[in-house]
């Protein structure tokens, strides 16, 4: 017999709205050095080089647009700071994208926002064979998660790294890293980003190395990571979906809310 699907959340409009809400107009700032500003319609985090710098949220109308595009551009550039405008499908002003463009951003690949009741998920994905997920404690397994990442995004997560020991050693009750090791070898990691008095908790970082992608790896980690959620009292998990992700987070009950894409300005 087919398992029952899980329970779809609620509406997603309204689901989105308290999203950006608690998470985009409410932000915390997300480790030591940083702050969370808001400015002119527009919510920023500001903080050291390693960390997630950029615009969070904005409320602007179309005649104000500009002057507020160029001022955040001011002011990261006076702190000598690259950072990143997080846009979101449904913000506003309609053509805040190329706005963005013709002020010299340069835009990421669009992602798929997608949210699911964390306690409707299944909660016992079973693990490919030979493989256990550990929890990430110290800067040992740090240095793990860093080294997934590197071999499956291709990418250099050292600021990734110094991202999550400052989380770890400031507020360890805020993220959950976990590892996923093959007879001592890391070939996935994960960490679950824990917003403290929302509903949301945010999946980050889902990574598997090459030869071990189409096991079961991936819905595993989303999985151990939403019982983490539950049991912590937050409702709701969410993630920025790639399009290899979205068929998965699909099946297992997440809705899509709307698109988000990163326009990265280099100062």
């Amino acid at each position: 017999m087919e398992p029952p699907r899980p329970r779809a959340p609620r509406d997603p409009r309204d689901l989105l709205a308290l999203y950006d809400r608690q998470v985009r107009r409410e932000a915390r700032p997300e480790g030591p050095g940083c702050r969370v500003e808001h400015v002119g319609g527009v919510v920023r985090a500001t903080g050291p080089a390693h960390a997630w710098n950029g615009v969070l949220w904005s409320g602007l109308d179309g005649p104000g647009a500009d002057a507020a595009v160029a001022a955040q551009i001011d002011h990261y550039r006076a702190a000598g700071l690259p950072f990143e405008w997080k846009l979101y499908g449904h913000d506003a002003p309609a053509d805040l994208g190329d706005r963005l463009r013709a002020a010299g951003f340069t835009a990421g690949e669009p992602e798929t926002l997608m949210a699911a009741e964390a306690a409707a998920l299944p909660r016992d994905v079973p693990l490919p064979g030979g493989v256990e997920l550990r929890a990430v404690t110290d800067e040992a397994g740090v240095r793990q998660v860093v080294e997934v990442h590197a071999r499956a995004f291709g990418t250099d997560s050292a600021s990734l790294g110094r991202q999550l020991l400052d989380r770890l050693a400031a507020d360890p009750g805020g993220v959950a890293a976990v590892v996923a090791l093959a007879h001592g070898e890391p070939v996935g990691a994960a960490r679950l980003e824990l917003h403290p008095g929302t509903d949301f908790a945010g999946l980050w970082g889902g990574g598997t190395v090459e030869g071990w992608r189409g096991r079961g790896l991936y819905r595993a980690l989303v999985s151990h990571r939403a019982r983490i959620a539950a049991d912590r009292g937050h409702r709701y998990v969410q993630v920025d979906a790639a399009p290899t992700s979205r068929p998965i987070l699909r099946r297992l009950g997440f809705l899509e809310l709307t698109t988000t894409t990163p326009y990265a300005y280099e100062v």
